[in-house]
């Protein structure tokens, strides 16, 4: 595919970023559009993504309905049919400002003033429309094939809350139409499956205007399989060595300052009274839990015998997340985590290492997420060591620590550079939601800092006192996440063991109510979470009912089932399974559930 370069010369493209030209095309050729219909619109940052581009516009007080996305894309069609050349050039930093002010793009300016003394700022042309950028991108508007407007939502310029909300346009091309297809196909595929979607018309959760964004209702539903992953967690953790704790949900601001939470994290906490004001108590919401539990090993003197401790907590947790992150439940400013610190020796860092990543695999492995994730060695940034506490020596110390470890594992990881915490190296257990955007499911940290910073010392064999090094870790992460995850991986359909309700009993007519009745109160003190529906409606109404609410079992009782004190069984995958004795159907969903059978 032959482009043009922000040095004037046109070539040939690599094949593996030919997509990323025509995206990025595809978005100027957006704000051209956007530029046609709306005279006043400020452009921000426009780029290429993994699944398509966006463009950040300053739209003044208009708002987009859905009828003007189509407009845009039109005039997108009509820039495009006009096979308009797209040239490029270079200016000197007073000239490029001059020329972005001329123009009005007053967020160009401001970008300008980011840029290092000596960047060289090109600029590309097609008509009457000029962009900064690095480039590079179609020679005609014409080789722009397939492209579609797919979403708006806001944003805010720098992605900094105090900014000014902008409007972001996203959408996608290919190279041909046939790639466009298939992908909207998919994308429509996705849309069923998102949980956003599944989870509201099943009545997991919902969201409420006057409470907040990020801040969702678990309904009955929601909140009931959340409950069986936390027991179902805390119990193979005890199992595990661990100690429970329960620990405050907020804490001064001294705490955080020990950690150092304070300066690296503050923007991301809320924070009850004045920051600044050094006479009054100040308090903040935990962002995370570690500072809390290190009070459990503080609480008296240790020994080596003591170690490794392992603490685990379910908490909750409070993160001041920007508006345009949030989504469904995968993204929330308040959720509840699987998290726990291990307080150890230096030399029992590999085995405790090793026994979270097991944990972490077998948590995944039950739910039906292994096969999904992908793991991220992160790291520092040495180039901006102000977002990190310790040292150079400290951090390849850290790193070389857990690279051998993970090698030794044969854990397949990618490195992720400055995706670090600012305490220590992690691996991410990365996992993508439906749409491909990727987030973090679990994570396993190594702290060789903190245990220092709170006074942490145990002695040591050779009676000398020493700093415990930490893992912080999770089993299966953000419950929130984690369940918007199922309901997309399952389409709704959960396996009978987390299901909320595994049976539904139906009744043909009334005189098989009281059999129906006995059959859930068996049921029910069997510990099957079961729901009886007696309603005078014709039973192929309830069935389908109870196939759209995604329930593994439904038991039908008709005469002939309440005179041989039997249920008719119906499984959600298998279909009819023919009438059997309660026992025979007991034994069946028992042994389900307990090997927690996908």
């Amino acid at each position: 595919m032959k482009v043009l370069f922000n040095n004037g010369t046109a070539g040939e493209c690599p094949v593996e970023e030919e997509l990323h030209v025509i995206r990025h095309t595809a978005a100027h050729i957006l704000a051209q559009a956007v530029k046609n219909l709306y005279p006043q619109a400020h452009f921000a940052y426009g780029p290429a993504t993994e699944n398509g581009f966006y463009y950040d516009v300053d739209l003044g007080d208009a708002k987009l309905a859905d009828g003007d996305i189509a407009k845009i894309e039109a005039e997108m069609a009509k820039i495009v049919k006009a096979n308009l050349p797209i040239k490029t050039y270079t200016l000197p930093r007073e000239e490029a400002v001059k020329l972005m002010q001329e123009r009005g793009e007053i967020y160009k300016v401001e970008h300008i003033g980011d840029l290092p003394e000596d960047a060289v700022i090109s600029f590309y042309q097609q008509g009457d429309y000029i962009d900064m950028c690095v480039g590079p991108h179609l020679c005609y508007t014409k080789a722009l094939k397939a492209f579609k407007l797919t979403q708006v939502s806001g944003a805010y310029w720098k992605n900094d809350r105090s900014n000014k909300m902008l409007t972001r346009i996203n959408g996608t091309a290919f190279a041909s139409k046939d790639e466009l297809a298939a992908h909207m196909a998919a994308l429509e595929e996705a849309r069923k499956r998102d949980h956003n979607k599944i989870g509201r018309e099943l009545e997991y959760f919902t969201t409420v205007d006057s409470i907040g964004q990020g801040l969702p209702i678990l309904l009955p539903k929601g909140a009931r399989v959340i409950q069986l992953l936390q027991r179902w967690v805390e119990d193979e953790e005890q199992k595990r060595g661990y100690l429970l704790t329960k620990t405050p949900l907020m804490a001064k601001r001294d705490l955080y300052r020990i950690s150092g939470h304070w300066d690296h994290y503050r923007d991301g906490m809320f924070i009850m009274g004045d920051p600044d004001d050094e006479e009054k108590e100040c308090f903040a919401l935990r962002p995370m839990t570690c500072p809390f539990q290190y009070q459990v090993f503080l609480n008296r003197m240790r020994s080596y015998r003591d170690l490794p401790m392992r603490l685990g907590e379910t908490s909750t947790l409070f993160r001041n997340e920007d508006s345009g992150e949030m989504h469904g439940l995968i993204r929330v400013r308040q959720f509840t985590i699987s998290e726990g610190h291990l307080v150890l020796r230096p030399e029992q860092l590999e085995e405790e290492f090793a026994g979270c990543l097991s944990l972490a695999k077998y948590m995944l492995e039950t739910v039906g997420l292994a096969e999904d994730v992908t793991y991220r060695f992160s790291q520092w940034d040495p180039a901006n060591t102000a977002k990190y506490e310790g040292t150079p020596e400290q951090w390849n110390e850290a790193q070389e620590l857990m690279a051998k470890i993970l090698d030794k594992l044969e854990v397949p990881y990618s490195v992720g550079i400055d995706e670090a915490a600012f305490y220590g190296p992690k691996l991410d257990i990365q996992i993508k939601n439906v749409y491909g955007k990727e987030d973090t499911i679990i994570t396993i940290q190594i702290d060789m800092l903190l245990a220092k910073k709170f006074g942490m010392e145990y002695v040591d064999t050779d009676g000398q006192k020493k700093n415990p090094y930490i893992i912080h870790r999770t089993s299966l992460g953000c419950y929130e996440r984690t369940l918007a995850l199922l309901l997309e991986k399952y389409a709704g359909a959960l396996p009978t063991w987390m299901a909320p309700t595994q049976v539904k009993i139906m009744t043909i007519t009334e005189r098989g109510d009281e059999w129906a009745k006995e059959v859930e109160r068996e049921l029910f003190s069997r510990g099957i979470r079961v729901d009886l529906d007696l309603r005078n409606e014709k039973i192929g109404f309830k069935i389908r009912q109870a196939q759209a609410e995604k329930v593994p079992y439904m038991l039908v009782v008709g005469d002939k089932e309440a005179e041989a004190k039997a249920v008719a069984v119906r499984n959600r995958k298998e279909g009819d399974l023919g009438t059997m004795p309660l026992a025979d159907l007991i034994a069946k969903l028992e042994e389900e559930i307990r090997t927690k059978a996908r």
